[in-house]
């Protein structure tokens, strides 16, 4: 049974707070603040959306959760319409947080007495922008983690209030590390409320982390063309990119038979073998039911593949449906 949070902070700021998230990974932030007796007045969430092959209108997971717990819901499709703002001043809250969500105007993050906060899943000031997680694996990181910051105008640019640190798994994908960073990022998104409440934190600029000999790494959006694996890179950066990239959006490449037969692969799951004196040919090696691709320092192992609109495949099964040979070569 949770103990009543003031007899913790018996000195802390009584803080009325307005949370911001859309995906899964912003539930785990909400329910920990809400688990812990914190006064949430409202829920700002993404406007209701069609998905999937019937067009079915689909709630974001922050609004499935927060309607569960009895959460007040608001979805503007405009964060600059005055009707909205004029309903979020009307709330009076002294706190924002947000986790997953849009860039937010001026006018609404500089509005509560304390601050509008973000979580952010990199150690700022690397991997600014909307894909870090990803990122981190593609450059093969050794170590990400999560920050908390004030916003300011510029994105992801603000005053830090807390960071944690953790390895980046060798073999993990972007799913595994998206799990664990929000597990992790519940917990100092409650330490950040925490001393808030109390009164007891200290921020630091980005500046401050900065080296001029050391350039920001980014994590710019991630879009197809990204997402096309570069067979002629070693075979680290080859294995980085395709479990950076699982399960979404996917990586992916095309596959070529003698008679111009084509297929799109998505590759979601491989292992590798190292050979130093491997290089690249464009050739596909089929043995069984195995598929493997020499490229330079080693061979990729295909485990786990798609072909766009058909289900996900362990690389034996789709062998046993799809008749591809020796002869076939990566285009």
């Amino acid at each position: 049974m949770l103990k009543d949070i003031d007899s913790f902070f018996p000195m802390r700021i009584s803080l009325k707070i307005v949370f911001m998230g859309t995906p899964e990974f912003a539930v785990d932030s909400l329910d920990i603040i809400v688990a812990q007796g914190y006064d949430v007045v409202a829920v700002i969430t993404a406007p209701d959306k069609p998905a999937g092959r019937g067009q079915i209108m689909k709630q974001s997971a922050v609004k499935e959760y927060a309607i569960s717990k009895g959460l007040k819901v608001l979805q503007p499709n405009n964060l600059k319409d005055p009707g909205f703002q004029k309903d979020l001043q009307a709330l009076n809250a002294n706190l924002q947080v947000v986790v997953a969500f849009r860039m937010l105007p001026k006018a609404i993050w500089e509005m509560p007495e304390f601050g509008t906060f973000n979580l952010h899943a990199s150690l700022l000031p690397n991997y600014r922008g909307a894909a870090p997680i990803n990122w981190a694996i593609i450059n093969g990181e050794k170590e990400t983690g999560v920050t908390t910051f004030f916003l300011k105008q510029e994105i992801d640019t603000g005053d830090i209030i807390f960071q944690e640190k953790v390895p980046v798994p060798e073999e993990g994908t972007a799913g595994q590390l998206h799990d664990q960073l929000k597990e992790l990022g519940s917990s100092l998104v409650l330490k950040t409320v925490n001393a808030i409440a109390a009164g007891d934190y200290q921020i630091s600029s980005q500046a401050e982390l900065m080296h001029s000999d050391s350039p920001l790494k980014t994590a710019k959006k991630i879009y197809k063309h990204d997402c096309k694996i570069n067979w002629e890179k070693d075979i680290d950066g080859i294995y980085n990119q395709i479990r950076g990239l699982s399960p979404y959006p996917g990586a992916w490449t095309e596959i070529q038979s003698l008679d111009n037969k084509s297929i799109i692969l998505k590759i979601f799951k491989v292992n590798k073998v190292k050979d130093s004196n491997a290089i690249y040919s464009g050739s596909i090696l089929v043995e069984k039911s195995t598929i493997s691709i020499p490229v330079n320092g080693g061979q990729i192992f295909l485990e786990e593949v798609q072909i766009s609109g058909k289900r996900r495949l362990q690389i034996g099964e789709f062998l046993r449906g799809t008749r591809i040979d020796n002869n076939w070569k990566i285009n």
